[in-house]
């Protein structure tokens, strides 16, 4: 059974066993720091998942420090030692589920730094690609139709172009979960959404004017309703 047909629940469970076996693959091979791991196609054979499974578990694996990929080459057991890295990965698979609520606060806290970094930062390629994310939520929201997704995307181009990658890598890991429950709990209704055009605008428009502080102000202004769904 693939893991994609799982309840959210067994998802987990399967994710975890999946990143154990991981591990134990590691372990048995005796592969040191920089060695290569089999290949997504070797490991889902071996492990009877599909490929997305088993990419989604290097992801967290490398999120956590505890592998590399390098695109075109393959990925690479992390500088760490043994018994770290199995003690990690228990550890790993004792996390629960974020909260949403923890996800968003997590996203406040973050955006507010990501943005000021992007208009001190921000190349005239990132702008463009900020453009292009605007625009394509504000078609979306004049359409009537549901923007949750675009929404996210241009927030994710600004992490982009605060020019740190880890930022950049952690605010990709939590970007699924949020649209998921933006979604489940209807966190933007379509008057929101109508407001956010003219909200992310001004934030564009702070970034391009390369002023920091106005662009963590038009931030904060946009997370006015998130604050309140948060904090209340």
């Amino acid at each position: 059974m693939k893991l994609e047909t799982l309840s959210k629940n067994d998802n987990q469970k399967a994710q975890n066993i999946l990143i154990r076996k991981i591990g134990d693959l590691i372990n048995i091979k005796n592969l040191e720091p920089g060695e290569k791991l089999p290949s997504e196609r070797m490991l889902s054979d071996k492990f009877k998942v599909s490929r997305s499974n088993v990419r989604e578990a290097i992801q967290k694996l490398e999120f956590y420090g505890l592998l590399k990929s390098i695109p075109q080459s393959g990925t690479f057991v992390a500088n760490i030692g043994v018994i770290a890295m199995n003690g990690m990965i228990e550890d790993i698979i004792r996390l629960e589920s974020s909260d949403f609520k923890d996800l968003v606060e997590t996203r406040i806290l973050l955006e507010l730094k990501t943005v000021r970094l992007a208009a001190l930062r921000r190349t005239d390629e990132d702008l463009e690609h900020i453009k292009e994310t605007l625009d394509a939520y504000e078609n979306k929201v004049l359409l009537g139709e549901d923007a949750v997704q675009e929404d996210l995307l241009f927030h994710l181009s600004i992490a982009k172009a605060c020019g740190n990658s880890t930022i950049n890598t952690f605010m990709l890991s939590i970007t699924p979960q949020i649209i998921v429950d933006f979604e489940k709990y209807h966190v933007c209704d379509k008057r929101v959404s109508a407001r956010s055009i003219q909200e992310h605008n001004d934030i564009y428009q702070a970034i391009k004017s390369q002023n920091p502080k106005l662009a963590k102000q038009k931030m904060k202004d946009h997370f006015s309703v998130l604050y309140q769904y948060c904090y209340s």
